[in-house]
């Protein structure tokens, strides 16, 4: 294990072990093999890095730094992130399985939501106040909300540093950035490019750890002001309770179970397409992954024989070689909850497809997926599987597609493939989800906020309001008039 490379924790503008020493491995996902180690951070680290922000927000450097030099330093390293793109595609590849051609170009992108943010710092404005009493001069101002706590799963990391770092910095915040304890790597590599674009000591810590000793006194942490969080909804129930603690204001974005609505005038070969992009892209490993297909019955064998033929082209295999599609699952426990609901579901007398089995090679692999669903009530209809696993139902009327659409607790992402344009605003208006596609399905943009409905979250990401999350709103009432303040307690 000594010779594998080895991950430190950045914490107020240097390079450390974790006070305890605790140190752990990470497995490549495409051989199972540790690959990589990593220092881990107790208590007194997250302590150390909450201080540091805070002191950070009221050190000259960063306090006094106009708006558009924040903006600059958005810039910058926006700049080194395009330049830095394949090393840290190729990192995310090895710590998390996904694919080289997708972390690489993903990574390369969020260069825009940082000059995105960079462009909106010195434009946060405040107001006069047209006030409706006399010889008052009333004006807001938005300033930094506070000390930041941005928590990242694996799956994403770079794109959702970026919705989360991106305004913050822009706002005038600190960040302690929590990796997650599966594959860290890219994001402690990430706090390089932090520390080269010229951020004063203490803005930006990047730290890893497990719940118990990192994610709960975070959490807790007395002096955090606001929480960024994406991830499961039971680790969210974990967050929101631990912020009693501290009062900080909390953004969610959870898990979903995405429909996508297929209607019987749909362009079959795009919709076939919209339905492989959002269950195999990424592996199926994306919180908008569009799992539950929903499809117009008289066109539902169709649908299902140009999935098929599509599929045959499907390459699984290691993500760091192009000609791969799909890659590993990240941890060997998806392959699990895989294989136990699509039994669940076959017992429920649905019809397996197309794949239904881990592939036999070392590593995580799972073949692609096809399940047409005899009931609304089809284990795989309902439980978030992370992997490449597709699960088609049909309907018959527009109000049975809505209904379907919408029984589901979680409200992420959700399609709708349809060529009437009449149809595609009336259904889209109807379905309880933060984002709607249509006639296309995963495009992201910095500029288009996202996020969820009911159990998928709250708040939201990306877009020109995410810069105010991170601002408070300050009214100053000046008294224009030469004459002393009038006397209280005497009613005019």
């Amino acid at each position: 294990m000594n010779d594998l490379p080895h991950f430190q924790l950045f914490i107020d503008g240097a390079w450390c072990a974790g006070a305890s020493g605790q140190v752990m491995a990470s497995q490549n996902p495409a051989t199972g093999a540790d690959w990589a180690t990593f220092a881990c951070a107790d208590a007194s680290d997250v302590d150390r890095a909450v201080r540091a922000a805070r002191r950070a927000l009221n050190d000259p450097a960063w306090r006094d730094m106009t708006q558009t030099a924040r903006g600059k330093l958005l810039y910058r390293l926006a700049d080194l992130i395009e330049e830095n793109a394949k090393k840290l595609g190729e990192l995310e590849t090895t710590d998390s399985g996904k694919l080289l051609a997708e972390t690489s170009a993903q990574t390369a992108y969020v260069g825009d939501y940082y000059r995105y943010y960079a462009g909106l710092a010195d434009k946060i404005e405040g107001a006069v106040l047209p006030i409706d009493k006399p010889d008052m001069h009333v004006f807001t101002r938005r300033e930094p909300i506070g000390v930041v706590v941005a928590i990242v799963p694996w799956n994403a990391q770079m794109f959702l540093t970026a919705t989360k770092l991106g305004p913050a910095l822009a706002a005038g915040c600190s960040v302690v950035l929590k990796a997650s304890e599966i594959a860290p790597a890219p994001m402690l590599e990430f706090a390089r490019l932090i520390e080269a674009a010229g951020f004063p000591p203490g803005v930006v810590s990047v730290i890893t750890g497990d719940a118990e000793n990192c994610a709960i006194p975070l959490t807790r942490h007395a002096d955090v002001d606001r929480i960024a969080f994406t991830g499961g909804p039971e680790t969210a129930r974990h967050v929101v309770r631990n912020s009693a603690e501290n009062f900080a204001v909390i953004s969610l974005e959870l898990g979903g179970k995405s429909p996508i609505l297929v209607f019987d005038d749909a362009d079959l070969d795009g919709a076939a397409n919209g339905l492989i992009a959002g269950n195999f892209g990424a592996s199926g490993q994306s919180c908008v992954a569009g799992s539950r297909g929903l499809v117009h019955r008289p066109i539902m064998d169709d649908l299902i024989a140009r999935i098929r033929d599509k599929a045959k082209g499907i390459v699984v295999g290691d993500p760091l070689e192009a000609a791969t599609h799909v890659g590993p699952l990240c941890t060997p426990a998806q392959i699990a909850r895989i294989e136990d609901t699509l039994a669940r579901a076959q017992e429920q007398d649905a019809t397996l497809h197309m794949g239904g089995a881990p592939v036999d090679r070392p590593g995580n692999y799972m073949a692609p997926t096809l399940v047409e669903c005899a009931s609304p009530d089809t284990a795989t209809l309902h439980v978030e599987m992370f992997g490449p696993v597709m699960s088609l139902i049909p309907f018959d009327t527009e109000e049975e597609a809505i209904a379907l659409a919408n029984d589901t607790p979680f409200g992420l992402g959700s399609g709708v493939f349809t060529q009437n344009l009449a149809r595609a605003h009336r259904v889209s208006a109807r379905l309880k989800a933060g984002i709607c596609w249509v006639n296309t399905y995963r495009a992201i943009s910095p500029i288009a906020p996202f996020g969820g409905y009911g159990q998928s979250g709250y708040g939201r990401e990306a877009g020109l309001d995410a810069i105010h999350d991170y601002t408070r709103t300050k009214t100053t009432w000046i008294n224009t008039s030469d004459s002393p303040m009038a006397n209280p307690f005497v009613m005019r």
